[in-house]
């Protein structure tokens, strides 16, 4: 059967095919994610502080947050699982020398370096930009790579000598499925449907130092 002016339309023409999904932007994703407040969406300045999901925010906006009782919280889902500054720990970071920070052009103008990580791992040098794992003790909130917890086994903290056990340490940032057990792969909706149960909230955001994870 023809169309208008006697030609034969292709398949492709007649069946719409699905919508194309739009691609993220990975680059981007990771530069909010880890240089950016999760709760105020502003950039990342100490003090620190980490939750048990392992999400980053600023210390600032989680006490504004607490003492906001208004029932309308613009983001107040991304901490609604945050019930006391207890429940976050204040991080102690590792500068990254390369980091450039706040540089001045010749017009007076600033501007934050995001093309280097502001953190590095302390023991293997790593930059804390989301292309590898890292963890803080609950204990001490010191921050490592998964790496170097893994490859240098120790019961002490490898910076303030702190003893720990494997349950302290949370993944920054972590996703759902990230590790091959069974123990990480539930994520942080799970963890954030259950928020008055601690062990189920921060189920999934633990390291896994199992062989077959490494």
């Amino acid at each position: 059967m023809g169309c208008d002016g006697g030609t034969i339309p292709k398949r492709h023409e007649l069946v719409k095919g699905p919508k194309k999904v739009e691609k993220v932007d990975k680059d981007a994703e990771l530069v909010a994610q880890w240089n950016y407040c999760t709760l105020s969406q502003e950039i990342l300045r100490r003090p620190i502080v980490a939750c048990e999901l392992g999400r980053l925010y600023n210390k600032d906006a989680v006490i504004e947050f607490l003492l906001d009782k208004s029932a309308e919280k613009a983001l107040g889902k991304a901490a609604s699982h945050i019930k006391s500054i207890k429940n976050v720990t204040e991080l102690k970071l590792s500068d990254n020398p390369a980091w450039e920070g706040d540089k001045g052009n010749t017009k007076g103008d600033k501007h934050d370096d995001l093309q280097r990580a502001r953190f590095i791992c302390p023991v293997v040098g790593l930059e804390m930009n989301g292309r590898h794992r890292f963890c803080f003790l609950r204990c001490c909130g010191c921050v490592f790579s998964e790496r170097a917890l893994k490859e240098i086994k120790a019961e002490v903290c490898h910076t303030c000598g702190a003893a720990f056990q494997e349950d302290d340490v949370i993944v920054l940032n972590g996703t759902k499925g990230g590790c091959g057990c069974a123990e990480g792969q539930d994520g942080g909706e799970k963890a954030e449907s259950e928020a008055g149960k601690e062990n189920k909230e921060t189920q999934g955001s633990r390291v896994c130092f199992k062989t077959r994870c490494q």
